[in-house]
């Protein structure tokens, strides 16, 4: 059975390209590892065989900022590692978004002190903030899928 029997006298399927495009994104992010305190092992974890983030499009984790487009902080930043975070961010392709996982980066968690950065925001801008401490993998999933959809409603005069 073909395309052409399926689709009936269509012809041309068309689509707005706005559209294929953010389909695209959303369903091949990239992640950067950047795993500070104890949410990295969850975040480690949502790649393991039980949770599968592969079938969200994210394959890899990668090490390096220059092959990632999305940017998952998962733990405290302390104020010494708040310009290493600005910087990988910066090298960053756009377009690009980031994960504040778990309490710590979201607000500094039960971490409120001159060394810790009370919240990721003060640095980098945040698309999604997953709750917990730490988050369970079951969170970091909903907080991609929930990342997904925001990149699914962009319009064109949204991109860079």
């Amino acid at each position: 059975m073909g395309v052409e029997q399926k689709l009936g006298n269509m012809g041309v399927v068309t689509y707005r390209l706005e559209d294929l495009v953010n389909w695209g994104r959303s369903n091949a992010m990239w992640p950067m590892l950047f795993g500070l305190a104890c949410c990295a092992i969850e975040m480690m974890s949502t790649q393991a065989a039980h949770y599968d983030a592969s079938r969200f499009g994210m394959e890899l984790m990668r090490p390096s900022p220059r092959q990632s487009d999305l940017m998952i902080v998962a733990g405290r930043v302390s104020r010494k590692m708040a310009p290493v975070l600005r910087r990988l961010y910066d090298q960053m392709p756009a377009p690009k978004w980031v994960i504040a996982m778990g309490d710590c980066a979201s607000c500094g968690g039960v971490f409120n002190n001159y060394a810790i950065v009370q919240g990721v925001d003060e640095i980098v801008p945040v698309d999604v903030y997953v709750a917990g401490c730490p988050p369970r993998p079951e969170a970091l999933l909903d907080g991609i899928m929930s990342l997904g959809e925001k990149i699914r409603r962009e319009s064109l005069k949204d991109w860079d």
